[in-house]
Formats: structure tokens, C-alpha cells, sequence
């Protein structure tokens, strides 16, 4: 649950929050998992960041009514709780809005603006250094301008159906969390390219899979047992390619994206193990890596539709 907070209910905005793009520099600004956790007067319900301060939080905060001073990163939200009315306040520009599910909301980098919401709010926000928005631009062969513009409760079901679907993946297993994260946010950055800049944006098509030298090399790589670093970075690198190539080239080779091959991977070693040894539950749930069993047990059971122990007795 969130804590209770005294917020400033003024209608003075600080100086900061009349204007809508900050120009003091990046390095004087506080990250948005700082800014958010000052402005929330809370702790993220969860939140995986990785050392960019890039990431993924999911919150659930009281009612707001405060300024949000500029961040270091784009942060854009998805609303996951019931209708309400809200207002923004950027300057002497007013939005208001109405949070669903289904829209999005985008505080581009080193915007200020004040926030007025009447209702506690349950939201998943994704935190987007602009350096990494441009290098998806890059190795998609974009020429469009990235910056983003602001929005207030806009009409995305797309961007917010992929960034509600990160929250289950902010805690369980490791490996598979990490390159989803990682294949989920270079996806939204490119979804957000496309949508939410100046101008519309085209990409490059797909031009065939890997080589089987180099498809067989990432695949060994995610299979491996050991401490091999799974990461999209190190896939691609290996790869040869940047992440955005490596990632259509892989489907284009295998059907499926890289976590999805490795979700599906771990799980047919789980199937294996609950099948052929007496390890237990809790044994298999580690020795592939995830981080309990009610983790393990969520995960087999939406690909097989059953639980583990109820798989097993009924393959034996």
C-alpha cells in the first residue's frame, strides 16, 4: 500500500513547472526513479532499472497534486486502475484527461509540469534515457525526429498493452526477465518513434534470418547451463548486429523472439525434469533459474494450462 503524504496543495507552481522544456543539463537532473519516488511519496509496488536508469516500474500511489520537476529519462505511462478525470499543467497550457486503460501518458525528457489527480493510482511507467531512443532510430534506419511529444491520457492501446504486460516480468526469473525487459522496451521505443514524435515514421523491412553459423552460436549461447551472459546486448554483439536486427533477424530465423525461445526452452527442460527425475518442485524451479516456485508454477502454467504437480501426475 502506499504511504500517506502531506502534499503541497498550492496553486503557485514553482518556477521550474513554467516552462515546458528544462534546458539545465542532463546531469543536474535527478533520474525518473528518483524524481517518482520524491513526487509519489512512495516505494515502487515493483521496479527492475538497469545501470542506464533505464527500466520499468510499476506503482500504485495516492491521489497527487504536485509538481514534477525535469527528469534525466522520457517516462511513459500506462494506467491500469479505474476511470478517473485528471488534470496536467505545463506552463499556462491545461490538459485534462481521463485515465483508462488504453491510453498513455509521456513526460519527455526535461519536461515540468504540474499534476492534479483525485484518485489513487495503479500505473505501469517505462523510463527512457533519450540516448537509447536514438540508438533504436539509428539501427532502424530512421531519419524521423525523436523527440517526443507530451501526452496527456492519448489514445494508445498498443503502447499500453505492451508496457502493462511488462509488470509481470519485474520479478521471477532472472534471465528470462531481463531479455524480455530488454526486448519489450527497444519494441516500445520503436512503437513510440512511430506514434509519438513530430513526424510518421517508417522502417526498414526485415531482409531474411541469421546464417546458421551465427543462429546455432545464439542459440547454444542460450541454452547454456552456465553463468553466460543471455542478455540482448550479448546475443547481438555476438551476433555481429545491433539489438533492433538481431531481434527481427532471430524471428525471422526461429518463429519465435529470443525470450520467447528461451521461455520455451526453460520449459521443456521443466517438462523433462518433472517427467523423467523425483526432483521436487522447488529443486526444478532453481535449478532453471527462476526465483521461487510460485514464479516457476505461474510461468508452466500459462504455457501448459496446468500446474507443475498436476502436469506431472498426470504425464507419469
Amino acid at each position: 500500500m502506499s504511504k500517506q503524504t502531506i502534499r503541497d496543495q498550492s496553486n503557485n507552481l514553482r518556477a521550474a513547472s513554467e516552462t515546458h522544456r528544462d534546458r539545465e543539463p542532463n546531469g543536474h537532473r535527478p533520474s525518473a526513479d528518483v524524481e517518482m519516488a520524491r513526487v509519489l511519496g512512495t516505494t515502487p509496488f515493483h521496479m527492475a532499472l538497469d545501470a542506464s536508469g533505464s527500466g520499468i516500474a510499476h506503482w500504485k500511489h495516492d491521489p497527487l497534486h504536485d509538481v514534477v520537476e525535469p527528469m534525466a529519462h522520457h517516462v511513459i505511462m500506462a494506467y491500469n486502475g479505474t476511470v478517473q478525470r485528471m488534470e496536467r499543467r505545463t506552463g499556462r497550457s491545461v490538459a485534462i484527461g481521463t485515465f483508462r486503460r488504453g491510453v498513455v501518458i509521456i513526460i519527455p525528457e526535461g519536461s515540468s509540469s504540474r499534476w492534479d489527480i483525485p484518485k489513487p493510482v495503479d500505473v505501469v511507467q517505462l523510463y527512457l534515457p533519450h540516448a537509447m531512443l536514438k540508438r533504436v532510430a539509428d539501427e532502424a534506419e530512421i531519419a524521423s525526429p525523436t523527440d517526443l511529444l507530451e501526452r496527456t491520457a492519448y489514445p494508445d492501446p498498443i503502447t499500453s498493452r505492451l508496457l502493462l504486460s511488462a509488470a509481470d516480468t519485474l520479478e521471477g526469473n532472472g534471465a528470462l526477465d531481463m531479455l524480455f525487459r530488454h526486448q519489450l522496451t527497444d519494441l516500445l521505443a520503436t512503437r513510440l518513434l512511430a506514434a509519438h514524435t513530430g513526424s510518421p515514421t517508417t522502417f526498414q523491412p526485415t531482409m531474411g534470418g541469421l546464417s546458421p553459423k551465427v543462429l546455432l552460436r545464439a542459440i547454444e549461447r542460450l541454452r547454456s547451463d552456465s553463468d553466460a551472459d543471455v542478455s540482448l546486448a550479448a546475443l547481438a554483439s555476438d551476433a555481429g548486429l545491433s539489438r533492433f536486427h538481431f531481434c527481427r533477424s532471430f524471428k525471422e530465423s526461429t518463429g519465435l523472439s529470443p525470450h520467447a525461445w528461451l521461455r520455451q526452452h526453460r520449459l521443456e527442460q521443466a517438462m523433462n525434469m518433472l517427467r523423467d527425475t523425483d526432483e521436487s518442485v522447488v529443486s526444478i524451479a532453481a535449478a532453471l533459474g527462476y526465483s521461487s516456485q510460485t514464479a516457476f508454477a505461474a510461468a508452466f502454467r500459462k504455457m501448459t494450462g496446468e500446474t507443475p504437480s498436476d502436469w506431472r501426475r498426470r504425464v507419469r
